[in-house]
């Protein structure tokens, strides 16, 4: 007899000695099922086909492992994958000589087994897969998220008549159901907005803003409908479009329509959309603006909300008393608009203000650079190569994180001022000719146009990852990139695989856009900064009497920003130091500020 078929009836008797235990046609060796579809006595076998699943635990089972402790794994031979139908379960013998029962093992059984991986899905199915899998990285907040897809109805917001509860229509956005889960999005994001709150507590009894008209052209986040709604409890009327046509989160414009904001925006838009949406906030008959609130975005070397008044409405500017702008592009037109004896109404620089430049531009691309690319990407950053195109704020704030990670950071740039900077913060300045066959990222932050060119693009590595974190989308040329001989593949929203004829793929995030706002967020107290500077920029301008600012120009006086910075300071239970009479007379200074002259550098 041989010693298996003796091992098996040794087995047999031992079973049969187990008080309690009823020996049925079908054990050991038939696969037992329970009622929540658990198989037992079953090896645990892995399957490449078998889909990824969440552990189902099951209640009760509180031992630390499903072996008791004098029995022993098998050896190597008797674990290898076999079919669960015909080796449910197995006896073997012990060193000491005696037989003992295989391992109990659980074995979580699916409703559906026969999905394979490595099958082609439908064109619903790679929508859902490519769904679940970018969720978390190209849609806003946590619990909204997965309220914004707006690859799920394709019909256009034009083309809707939708109503708010109160049977308001003055609006435009994807989808007004998604108000709930925007008005969460907001209230989050009003715990981490002291300044802006802390304003609205102090306009409880007075309206600086009362009869003011602001029409806007901004991102339309959770931390801009904080804005909005404290301009609102200021005593201003707003309208607003989009200035980036990824930027906009969904549930956060269904939000404000809901409490009556005229928004114009969706996430996703056509470059024919974009400017509607600027012309809706414009033109609306009775209704006139008399204040511009824009952040410039250029388009195919198009214009802004400023261009799109100059451009349609010239007679508005009449009647507006100013413009406040925040961005480099946008401050950029401006002084091209004043050089050339153009600029109607005086226009406040809020881009180079000291909170601007110097946390909003810094901190905030610090974090958000890691963020954009861990969400699109989910690159590894240590032992990269990466070249970032610009060591301005923005540049500075880039290179810190990603040095910061582990990467191997070149600077290219143009200013021997920044450059000696980037030198002396322990980066490499090298040209981009030099160093773009072998970067793993490119990251343009400049502010220019055609940073990187299709030569550039044809001479980098396979699989090299290339972005914008300027706030144009003509650093990269994107366009030069829209030929018959060059495959695109949308891989992620907002992630696009471009492929040449030899194989070869870049990975082109936001189709050149800004990354942070199309493909992640950003530290919503930084703009907090940002938003308070804004809203404290359009108070001046509207209550300054007539006279005291020309058609040019300005910077924001060094008070207020210094006003801003003390607004943010309680949270973190800060306490500044108050000069005493005499010093302040030795300095020659007030002792309430401001405390740096204007040409001061932080």
């Amino acid at each position: 007899m041989s010693v298996q078929v003796l091992a098996a009836k040794m087995a047999e008797v031992e079973l049969k000695d187990v008080p309690g235990k009823e020996l049925t046609p079908e054990s050991p060796l038939t696969p037992k099922t329970d009622d929540k579809g658990i198989v037992e006595n079953e090896p645990k076998a892995t399957s490449a086909t078998t889909p990824t699943m969440e552990p189902i635990v099951k209640t009760g089972d509180t031992s630390p492992g499903f072996l008791t402790p004098n029995t022993k794994m098998p050896q190597a031979s008797a674990m290898k994958r076999t079919d669960p139908q015909q080796n449910g379960g197995e006896a073997f013998v012990n060193r000491d000589g005696t037989v003992a029962e295989a391992p109990r093992l659980k074995k979580i059984q699916f409703a559906d087994q026969k999905q394979e991986f490595n099958k082609r899905p439908t064109k619903i199915g790679r929508r859902s897969l490519s769904r679940s899998i970018s969720q978390s990285s190209t849609d806003s907040y946590g619990s909204a998220a997965s309220y914004t897809d707006s690859s799920d109805d394709e019909t256009s917001p034009r083309d809707k008549q939708q109503k708010n509860s109160k049977g308001n229509g003055d609006f435009c956005i994807k989808n007004i159901k998604q108000a709930d889960f925007g008005r969460r999005e907001i209230e989050i994001a009003e715990q981490e907005m002291p300044a802006l709150m802390a304003l609205r507590k102090r306009a409880q009894g007075e309206k600086p803003l009362a009869g003011a008209k602001v029409v806007g052209c901004t991102h339309i986040t959770a931390q801009t409908a904080v804005l909005m709604e404290t301009l609102t409890a200021l005593g201003a009327q707003c309208r607003w479009a989009a200035c980036n046509i990824y930027s906009t989160q969904n549930e956060v414009a269904a939000a404000l329509a809901e409490g009556g904001f005229s928004v114009f925006a969706w996430k996703g838009e056509s470059e024919d959309d974009f400017w509607w949406c600027i012309d809706r906030c414009v033109n609306l008959e009775g209704w006139q603006p008399n204040m511009l609130c824009p952040l410039f975005q250029i388009l195919d070397d198009g214009g802004d909300l400023t261009h799109w008044i100059y451009k349609k409405y010239p007679n508005m500017f009449k009647k507006i008393k100013g413009i406040v702008e925040e961005s480099v592009t946008g401050v950029h037109r401006l002084y091209q608009l004043s050089k050339a004896g153009k600029l109607c109404v005086p226009a406040m620089n809020v881009n180079d203000s000291v909170t601007k430049q110097k946390f909003d531009n810094l901190y905030c691309c610090r974090e958000s650079i890691l963020d954009g690319l861990k969400r699109t990407t989910d690159v590894m950053f240590g032992g990269k190569q990466v070249v970032v195109c610009g060591y301005g704020e923005v540049g500075k704030g880039c290179c810190a994180a990603l040095k910061a990670m582990g990467s191997i950071v070149y600077v290219t740039e143009i200013d021997p001022i920044c450059a000696l900077q980037a030198c002396m913060d322990g980066f490499r300045l090298v040209k981009l000719n030099e160093v773009i066959r072998q970067v793993d990222i490119v990251i343009t932050c400049t502010g220019n146009k055609n940073v990187v060119v299709r030569e550039y693009l044809d001479r980098m590595k396979n699989g090299c990852i290339v972005c914008n974190m300027g706030h144009s989308n003509t650093e990269i040329d994107v366009a030069s990139l829209r030929t018959p001989e060059l495959t695109w593949e949308r891989v992620r929203s907002q992630v696009d695989h471009v492929i040449w004829p030899d194989g070869k793929r870049i990975v082109l995030l936001a189709e050149g856009r800004l990354l942070n706002l199309s493909c992640s967020t950003v530290p919503t107290f930084v703009l907090s900064i940002t938003a308070t500077t804004q809203a404290l920029a359009l108070i001046e301008l509207y209550n300054a009497p007539e006279g005291r600012y020309k058609q040019d120009v300005y910077l924001l006086p060094k008070k207020m920003d210094e006003y801003v910075a003390s607004l943010h300071l309680p949270t973190f239970d800060a306490h500044l130091t108050e000069l005493s009479d005499e010093q302040a007379k030795y300095l020659g200074l007030n002792k309430n500020g401001p405390f740096k002259p204007n040409y001061y550098r932080y």
